[in-house]
């Protein structure tokens, strides 16, 4: 399938298009119910690979509009960065919960993690440097 420019439809439409595409409606059949032509729809399939693609979610460590709301606040009232992340981190000393925070981290705790060499080319290329001279790891460590 060849991509093309992105029809512009609302989220109730694309759900309706995807909809309608898995039903077994053609192309034409749907670009009529949306007043557009096939091959507008046929872009908005192609670009998906024809696959519906997954429901947008925000990733549960992501700030929520309360918490920015917060730093917002913070910041205006002449807070610390500290303090303020100090009243967002378990809620501050009033609310914290020592049973919340420990299953916080070790929730959070589980996602993968890449290592520190796959993020930081100069480290790296560092660390690439040291190991054709025969350092040991120790060494490259220290």
């Amino acid at each position: 399938m060849s991509q093309g420019k992105y029809v512009e439809l609302s989220v109730t439409q694309r759900t309706d298009v995807w909809r309608r595409w898995k039903a077994g409606e053609s192309l034409h059949t749907i670009g009529r119910a949306f007043d557009r032509p096939h091959t507008s729809i046929h872009c908005l399939l192609s670009h998906h690979g024809g696959i519906v693609p997954a429901v947008r979610r925000r990733a549960l460590l992501v700030l929520t509009a309360v918490e920015r709301e917060d730093i917002s606040r913070g910041l205006a009232s002449g807070s610390s960065i500290r303090d303020i992340a100090k009243g967002l981190r378990h809620g501050g000393r009033p609310e914290y919960r020592a049973n919340e925070a420990d299953q916080r981290a070790w929730d959070s705790a589980l996602r993968p993690k890449r290592c520190l060499l796959a993020i930081h080319v100069k480290l790296r290329k560092m660390v690439a440097s040291k190991l054709i001279l025969d350092w040991s790891p120790e060494q490259i460590s220290g």
